[in-house]
C-alpha cells in the first residue's frame, strides 16, 4: 500500500489528526529517531487530543451560554460572599456525578450568570451534557411543545442532560399551568441528573411565588435538599467595570 492510499484510508476513516500527524512525520526527518511505538502514540495522542478539542466545543455549543466564562477567569474578591474552596470544588464536578444541585442567588449584576456558565463550561470539560436556559424563555418552549403535541420530547431533551442550568429563577409570577411544568421538568430530573438554578429572590421567597402550594412542596422538595448554595454580595459587577473602564480610558 503507498502512503497516498494510506492517507486516503486515514481520511475515510475520519482520523483528520492522525493523518495531519503522519504528513508531518514524513516531512520532517527528525522523527526518524523515534522507535515506530513513540511515532505511533504521537499520532494517537494528537487524535485523541483533537477529539477531545472537538467533543468540548460542540457541548459548549449545545449548552448555548449567554457568555463564555470559565472558572480560571473568576474574581473572588472579598466580600462577594464568593468562597473560593467551594467553587474550585464545585468545578471538579463531582456534584454533578453525585447528582445533587447547586443554587445561585443574590442581587442584579452580582456576578450570577457568569458563576453558573463558568460551572457549566467546566461541567462541559468533564465530558457533562449541558443545557443553559432562562426559565421565562424555559415555559415560553414548553408551552410551545405542549400546543404542538411535542411536550414528552422537549421535556425528554431536558431530562438527560446532565446539568441543566436555569436561569432568572421565580424572576416572574408564575400561573398554574406553568408551575406544573416546571414540577415535570424538576421532578424528571430529580435523582437522575443535576440542576443549577440563579435567582436574584432569596430561597426563602419561593415558596410564596407560586400560585399553589402543593406544587410548590414539591418542586422546592426536589431542589433544595442535598444543595449547595452561594449567596453572592456586593456591589453589582456590571458598575464596577463600567467604572473600571472609565477609569481607565
Amino acid at each position: 500500500m503507498t502512503i497516498a492510499m494510506t492517507l486516503e484510508r486515514l481520511s475515510l476513516l475520519r482520523l483528520p489528526a492522525f493523518r495531519d500527524g503522519l504528513e508531518e512525520q514524513l516531512r520532517n526527518p527528525q522523527y526518524a529517531e523515534l522507535s515506530f511505538e513513540e511515532r505511533i502514540a504521537l499520532l494517537v495522542d494528537r487524535e485523541y487530543l483533537r477529539r477531545r478539542e472537538n467533543s468540548l466545543a460542540r457541548k459548549i455549543r449545545l449548552a448555548d451560554f449567554p457568555l463564555r466564562a470559565t472558572v480560571e477567569e473568576i474574581e473572588f474578591d472579598v466580600g462577594r460572599g464568593m468562597e473560593r474552596r467551594l467553587i474550585l470544588s464545585l468545578a471538579q464536578c463531582e456534584w454533578i456525578g453525585e447528582k445533587l444541585n447547586v443554587l445561585i442567588t443574590g442581587a442584579t449584576g452580582a456576578g450570577k450568570t457568569y458563576l453558573a456558565c463558568a460551572l457549566g463550561e467546566a461541567a462541559c470539560r468533564h465530558q457533562y451534557s449541558v443545557r443553559y436556559v432562562r426559565t421565562s424563555r424555559l415555559l415560553l418552549r414548553l408551552s410551545s411543545a405542549r400546543a404542538d403535541g411535542d411536550l414528552t420530547r422537549e421535556l425528554s431533551i431536558l431530562g438527560n442532560a446532565d446539568l441543566l442550568i436555569l436561569d432568572e429563577w421565580m424572576r416572574d409570577a408564575l400561573t398554574v399551568p406553568q408551575a406544573q411544568d416546571l414540577l415535570e421538568v424538576v421532578d424528571d430530573r430529580y435523582g437522575h441528573a443535576s440542576t443549577l438554578v440563579v435567582s436574584q429572590v432569596p430561597v426563602s421567597d419561593w415558596h410564596i411565588r407560586f400560585p399553589d402550594a402543593t406544587i410548590a412542596e414539591a418542586i422546592l422538595d426536589r431542589l433544595v435538599h442535598n444543595t449547595h448554595r452561594i449567596s453572592l454580595e456586593g456591589d453589582s459587577q456590571r458598575k464596577l467595570r463600567a467604572r473600571k473602564i472609565h477609569s481607565d480610558a
